[in-house]
């Protein structure tokens, strides 16, 4: 069972991707933060541009949430193109990939989410055209089969993933370009909630963006969430103002503290606690106890828990630190005492 969490970096459904698409910046000049990627990668279009030439191919890789479409549908703009999106695990076959590679014109986009899901035959079948621009297809059968290479038009493909080190080496190096997008601090996410609130006509006070900020878990796609929920709070319980109180009351109904953490969070930090004296304690024993999978725990849950240094993995398994045993308001010497 996974629990539907506010403070997930994954799209919670299409229309919340349909509003998150009405908030994105279309140029590289409104792009809050990621400053020095958004710095490199205004040379790199600009070059391009200068020379006539498509832009090299590009990875992404961080958290989810950070911006990394964002950024693939930016490039497409400045590079003045058209930007083709799709995903690792919507490729299935090496067909599904030639009926794209071929409507590509001069100068388009590939963007290729979760690149590192990408699976062995279709990603083999990818490596030249993005290489050569040339496509290999066999037809007929047994003696009579033979290969014909394709030409394609010069395109730029560009991979986003949460999980670098999945992707094999022969894909890796086929990019010309590699960022890696970081957390969000808060200052830069006040700049986007008042962006944001802005474009969604509501008004908001400067505590209250300062609030949504630092409970945002750094990232862009959690502050412009917990802003619509803050909107409907103070629609609803208020005269459509968004401040500091509300805002305070808001994000307490949803079960989200001053440092981010949700209802799942702190029960799978009370669980490494109570449980497991804080630990170490394996990620199976942890997914069992709470009955969630292992992949969501390590891949939602922990990424913020280690970022802020309230859990530590060692060769035994998860503990919990003393700053986590301070936000929780438990005692480690009374945890012991009642497990022993």
């Amino acid at each position: 069972m996974t629990l539907e969490r506010i403070v997930t970096t994954k799209p919670l459904s299409e229309e919340e991707e349909r509003i998150n698409r009405t908030l994105r910046p279309a140029k590289l000049t409104e792009y809050v933060g990621q400053r020095d990627v958004v710095e490199k990668l205004n040379i790199s279009i600009r070059a391009a541009q200068e020379r006539g030439e498509p832009l090299e191919h590009v990875l992404f890789h961080g958290p989810p949430g950070l911006g990394k479409t964002t950024l693939a549908n930016i490039i497409a703009h400045e590079m003045g193109c058209k930007i083709v999106i799709t995903s690792g695990p919507a490729l299935v076959r090496p067909g599904d990939l030639m009926g794209i590679l071929t409507n590509l014109e001069e100068g388009d986009i590939l963007f290729i989410d979760e690149i590192h899901r990408l699976n062995t035959a279709v990603e083999e079948f990818i490596y030249r055209p993005v290489e050569d621009f040339h496509v290999d297809f066999v037809v007929d059968k047994g003696a009579f089969a033979k290969t014909i290479s394709l030409p394609l038009k010069r395109f730029t493909l560009i991979g986003a993933t949460t999980r670098a080190g999945f992707l094999s080496a022969p894909l890796r190096e086929r990019f010309g370009i590699f960022h890696h997008l970081d957390f969000y601090p808060p200052e830069d996410l006040e700049l986007i909630v008042n962006r944001s609130a802005q474009l969604l006509g509501v008004p908001i006070s400067d505590e209250a963006a300062k609030i949504l900020s630092l409970r945002s878990r750094g990232t862009p796609r959690i502050v412009n969430r917990l802003l619509r929920r803050v909107r409907d709070y103070a629609q609803v319980k208020g005269d459509g103002k968004i401040n500091d109180k509300m805002a305070h009351a808001a994000l307490e109904l949803e079960g989200v503290d001053d440092k981010g953490l949700d209802n799942l969070d702190r029960k799978f930090l009370r669980i490494i606690m109570e449980n497991y004296n804080g630990g170490p304690v394996g990620i199976e024993a942890l997914a069992a106890t709470l009955n969630e999978e292992t992949d969501t725990l390590e891949e939602v849950v922990e990424p913020y828990l280690l970022k802020i240094g309230f859990l530590n993995r060692t060769r035994n398994g998860r503990k919990a630190t003393e700053k986590a045993w301070r936000h929780l308001g438990l005692d480690h010497a009374t945890i012991q005492e009642k497990l022993f």
